[in-house]
């Protein structure tokens, strides 16, 4: 038996229903899993946020109107934090700002209770296919980043530098080190980052969100805006 955690539940995609409304959790619960999907309840949002972690797979069925924390609330908190999970929004007493509100923030869908199983299947399988897109994007950017973290101290400064379009010599100043010094660390990163071309480099690394040496250069010297 393996002393690995059981996390299969977690990857699996999931509808995290958030609804104060026992009867409403059980009864949507109990159609999903139904049909082959799997769900989990929670009756507050601050209950769903306290359970959360970046593995878990699927999408968040949220009641716009919750105690505590409402759900539009919750979505604004979510974006924040950086919290990506696609959100579906329900409620009985929704009203055209609202739906614009949430919509414009990334919502996938916004259904009026009551509504019909098929809207809810269709909803479902928007955000998980959005969500599979997301995790697969993370998957890229997490092995970008592993990259960037095996390299060593000088060679993350050289690498910012050259991202930034500084040449060899320029380096080589900047840093007080020969030119060859410079080529060689700069191989380096290039083995390191599994790229092939500059252009390469500096599109990986602003996909990882990267700093360049320019940015850093301009913090230190109060021009960052």
């Amino acid at each position: 038996m393996s002393d690995e955690p059981d996390t299969s539940r977690d990857t699996k995609q999931t509808v995290y229903i958030v609804d104060d409304d026992e009867s409403i959790r059980e009864g949507l619960s109990n159609f999903l899993e139904a049909v082959g999907i799997d769900s989990r309840c929670f009756s507050t949002a601050e209950g769903f946020s306290a359970h959360w972690s970046d593995r878990m797979a699927g999408c968040l069925l949220l009641d716009a109107r919750l105690p505590g924390i409402s759900g539009v609330e919750f979505q604004e908190r979510l974006r924040k934090s950086g919290m990506k999970i696609p959100v579906i929004f329900m409620t009985a007493h929704g009203d055209i700002p609202m739906v614009r509100k949430v919509m414009k923030a990334g919502a996938v869908e916004f259904l009026t209770k009551p509504f019909q199983k098929e809207e809810l299947l269709r909803a479902v399988e928007q955000a998980f296919a959005s969500d599979q897109i997301r995790r697969k994007e993370q998957a890229i950017v997490d092995s970008i980043r592993a990259r960037i973290e095996s390299l060593t101290p000088r060679e993350r400064e050289v690498m910012a530098m050259v991202t930034a379009g500084l040449l060899n010599k320029q380096i080589a100043s900047e840093l007080n080190l020969s030119e060859i010094t410079v080529k060689l660390h700069r191989r380096q990163v290039m083995e390191k980052m599994r790229v092939g071309s500059l252009a390469e480099l500096v599109k990986i690394c602003e996909r990882a969100k990267e700093p360049s040496w320019s940015a850093h250069a301009n913090e230190e010297n109060g021009l960052s805006s």
